[in-house]
């Protein structure tokens, strides 16, 4: 299991309904995207760090070992607006407002990504796919997307275990061997994974397979008090913007 949906499995919203967590986790994403950088976007990523280190208790390793990844994305892409391509400056120059730009985007998709990680660490995606029937996505994409979940543990698992056994047998004492071993971990792993999907589609047909996965979903409602306070969060985030809101510069 990922870190994170471990995570979500463990988390204190674990039982709420996921319409209560979206409007909250998205909620803040969309006000990042929609308010000013500053002091918008830098209010929706301290709004999302208090909740995500408060109320819903994860731990702080936890997020930033997930976090680290789309912001070393949102660094890569603010860094590409500090240059300019062409112009009386020569072929690469330093943008004259590059760094405003960049520090614009910078904060925008932090804060977007920590709204994002808020559902995710807080909604396991097993609660999630079944109820989309209920929301208006066809069942066979629901199927085939809980279908791909699920085999993906089992091909991060067979990938440990092909790893550990070449690792025993000595096979990355060396550039060469490291690259035999990358070839016959990518060989097994496809061969193992097109096995598995037989056995799977097999084992689907002989218990009457219809077309559709039945799979038992916590019961949980919708918190009205949950979504009121969360919609009223959002809203003091997006005042709070526009009285504090002066140009960056």
């Amino acid at each position: 299991m990922l870190p994170i949906d471990a995570a979500a499995h463990g988390s204190r919203w674990r039982r709420r309904h996921p319409v209560d967590k979206a409007v909250l986790g998205l909620g803040l994403t969309l006000l990042a995207i929609s308010l000013p950088p500053w002091p918008g976007a830098a209010l929706v990523l301290l709004t999302a760090l208090v909740v995500l280190l408060g109320p819903a208790g994860v731990p702080g390793r936890r997020l930033w070992r997930a976090y680290r990844v789309p912001l070393g994305f949102c660094v890569t892409g603010a860094l590409t607006l500090l240059v300019q391509v062409g112009g009386p400056g020569g072929f690469v120059a330093f943008a004259a407002d590059g760094p405003i730009r960049a520090g614009e985007l910078l904060l925008r998709t932090s804060a977007a990504s920590l709204g994002v990680l808020l559902f995710a660490f807080t909604t396991p995606m097993s609660d999630l796919l079944p109820r989309l029937v209920r929301a208006g996505v066809p069942a066979p994409v629901v199927d085939v997307a809980l279908v791909t979940y699920r085999m993906s543990f089992l091909l991060l698992d067979s990938v440990r275990r092909i790893r550990e056994a070449q690792a025993a047998r000595l096979g990355h004492t060396g550039r060469a061997a490291e690259w035999r071993s990358l070839a016959g971990l990518g060989a097994t792993a496809f061969v193992r994974a097109f096995d598995r999907a037989t056995r799977l589609q097999a084992g689907l047909a002989g218990r009457g397979y219809d077309g559709t996965l039945r799979v038992l979903v916590p019961e949980a409602r919708v918190s009205v008090r949950f979504t009121a306070a969360s919609c009223a969060l959002l809203a003091a985030v997006a005042v709070l913007t526009l009285v504090l809101e002066r140009p960056l510069t």
